[in-house]
């Protein structure tokens, strides 16, 4: 089978660090061009704009989008109206419903779609899974706190609005909570912090529950300094789980597991590229679900204006 010819639309810090290193070494896929304002990808074709790609690079088959959520709608949209499968890095767009309608266009146009919950893919979450399922739950408590100045710096469309402010990474928590978990999640309570400058929150923390009563609590942190915390802990009848750096680690009962380690991003276009082969998409709502539901019924606070 010959290689998937797949274009990157937008080439900042997420496609530099992950994407395009990922595609690099996966024969699935030849990466073919780049559309981007900023600088251009070494050894690729350039493309000032999607619409420029779509009209001048017709043969390529795919297309993973690493723009900012605000905006993305109409160029995800522009993509699968021109028959290309995408994978659409998170959170998929600014709103639940600019999301809806993609799920409902990509199976109009009989392509693929992915929304890249890249987190799902690290080292211990399915792991976690399997040893989770038919398990008596108790509670789940997530941590998950970093220093926006390390992990996004200079980028101002996080803090606008549909930005997601400290939800951007802590979306990553909620799709692997509710991958884990058996049943869905619903928020009862939230609590917004958000900067006198910015329109964006920059921590929050979130109660939630499933049809059974099982409480969960996460709390988010975007001023936490240079030591990341991205925990989640579960407990239940017969221990307790625990992974750690973002999923890449996992314990039970205290005792550290062993894990195949080949990284989030190879594996998702691993996926990818199965689904591409199979005529599937995997376009789960429910990590957004719960951050618009978090805005939703959040109570607001104003905080000290962040500094960069």
């Amino acid at each position: 089978m010959s290689p998937i010819r797949l274009g990157v639309v937008g080439y900042g810090k997420i496609a530099q660090d992950q994407h395009v290193p990922a595609l690099r070494n996966d024969p699935s896929f030849e990466l073919v061009a780049v559309a981007t304002l900023g600088e251009p990808c070494p050894g690729v074709t350039h493309f000032g704009s999607l619409h420029e790609l779509l009209e001048q690079a017709a043969d390529i088959q795919a297309l993973a989008f690493c723009t900012p959520p605000q905006g993305r709608y109409a160029q995800v949209r522009e993509a699968l109206l021109a028959g290309k499968h995408v994978l659409v890095e998170k959170p998929p767009c600014a709103s639940l419903g600019e999301a809806m309608a993609l799920v409902e266009l990509a199976a109009e146009q009989g392509v693929t779609c992915l929304f890249a919950w890249h987190s799902r893919f690290a080292a211990g979450v399915e792991s976690a899974r399997a040893w989770l399922a038919g398990k008596r739950l108790q509670s789940v408590t997530v941590q998950w706190k970093e220093d926006v100045r390390k992990w996004h710096p200079g980028q101002q469309w996080i803090w606008q609005a549909g930005g997601l402010g400290v939800f951007d990474p802590g979306i990553n928590a909620l799709s692997i909570i509710s991958h884990v978990l058996p049943e869905a999640l619903f928020v009862t309570q939230a609590s917004l912090r958000f900067p006198g400058n910015r329109q964006a929150p920059i921590a929050a923390d979130l109660s939630m529950s499933d049809a059974n009563g099982l409480q969960v609590s996460a709390a988010f942190d975007w001023d936490h300094g240079h030591d990341e915390l991205w925990q989640i802990e579960v407990h239940c009848d017969e221990g307790c789980l625990r992974l750690t750096h973002g999923g890449a680690q996992l314990l039970i009962d205290d005792v550290p597991q062993t894990l195949e380690t080949v990284g989030e991003y190879p594996l998702l276009y691993r996926h990818f590229a199965r689904l591409i082969e199979a005529g599937n998409s995997d376009t789960d709502l429910q990590p957004l679900r719960l951050v618009a539901d978090g805005f939703l019924l959040g109570e607001r606070a104003t905080v000290a204006d962040f500094v960069d």
